[in-house]
């Protein structure tokens, strides 16, 4: 017997999409289904986060983050049909259009019906930009008082048969298996492993840990997306004037260290209270993660004038 689908919330429903150019009725953004993304898995995309803030409506990091999708599509070989500016301005045109002050944006770059089997180089390249309301990805009680999580079997896949850098649709299989059995198993979220041992990040976050005041994260040199929250939380943390390190560790030191938290544009950043069992820190979401979450979400909205180059705003 057929399972029913579960029907799309009215909460994510809005009535334009940008699709090849130009802003369409949602109901008409639709693809055929031997796309070749559908059943290949490449593809390219971006998740981007708008705030309605104290200088109006903004999307947050928008350019670096259209500039991350160039280099993904670039890793693939994927020829872009439209430049940098047109998709930054297509963004805060289907937010205009949707009239949504804050919400979720999806850039995606697929490839196009044409030659069946693996290569298909001549396939055409699209590209849709969706939108839609959205709130706390892993939770608002998990933004406040942190979550718990699984260190997962699933170990992140490694550069020499993948493209870690990418945000490439194919490849988030490995944090789907390593997501899925967290929850199953009763977790909020999965932290991978890399194959020499070492922590890598979650399934949608990169991750940190605060050792004896100091923030530390795993390094570009290992198998981890260069996160955009990571390098904005990065950044707001010298400024704040603590000590920031890339550098590898292996899991016991997330057993013992002071402090854990990950960050993603989706998830923002989430304080993680339990790994495997173990209590970080006082089993709560830590002074410095807090004192760094206040300082993301008042520059996410606007109330940080020397990070106001981070925003793009637009009107609604």
């Amino acid at each position: 017997m057929s399972q029913p689908i579960d029907p799309i919330p009215d909460a994510f429903k809005v009535p334009f999409t940008w699709l090849d150019g130009k802003c369409v009725p949602t109901e008409q953004a639709v693809v055929p289904v031997m796309t070749h993304t559908l059943h290949y898995g490449l593809g390219a995309f971006e998740g981007i986060r708008a705030y309605d803030g104290a200088r109006g409506p903004a999307v947050f990091r928008l350019r670096e983050h259209i500039e991350r999708l160039f280099r993904s599509t670039t890793m693939l070989r994927l020829e872009m049909p439209f430049s940098v500016d047109e998709l930054v301005h297509a963004c805060t045109d289907v937010m205009q259009q949707n009239r949504l002050r804050d919400g979720y944006l999806r850039p995606i770059v697929f490839l196009d019906d044409g030659k069946r089997g693996l290569a298909a180089t001549n396939n055409r390249v699209r590209v849709a930009i969706a939108t839609w309301p959205w709130g706390r990805y892993l939770g608002d009680e998990g933004v406040q008082r942190g979550i718990r999580a699984q260190v997962s079997s699933t170990v992140r896949m490694n550069a020499r048969s993948f493209l870690p850098k990418g945000k490439i649709n194919g490849q988030y299989v490995n944090s789907i298996l390593a997501k899925r059995s967290a929850l199953l198993a009763g977790f909020d979220e999965a932290i991978l492993l890399d194959d020499d041992g070492n922590v890598a990040e979650a399934t949608g976050e990169n991750l940190f840990v605060v050792l004896g005041g100091a923030v530390v994260t795993p390094p570009l040199s290992q198998p981890i997306l260069a996160g955009i929250t990571r390098d904005s939380v990065m950044t707001i943390a010298r400024g704040l004037g603590y000590e920031v390190r890339e550098q590898g560790f292996a899991k016991d030191t997330l057993f013992t260290a002071d402090e854990v938290f990950l960050t993603g544009t989706a998830a923002e950043m989430t304080p993680v209270r339990e790994v495997d069992g173990y209590r970080i820190g006082n089993g709560a979401r830590g002074p410095i993660t807090e004192r760094l979450q206040k300082v993301y979400l008042d520059t996410v909205h606007g109330r940080v004038a020397e990070r106001a180059d981070w925003l793009t705003t637009y009107t609604v």
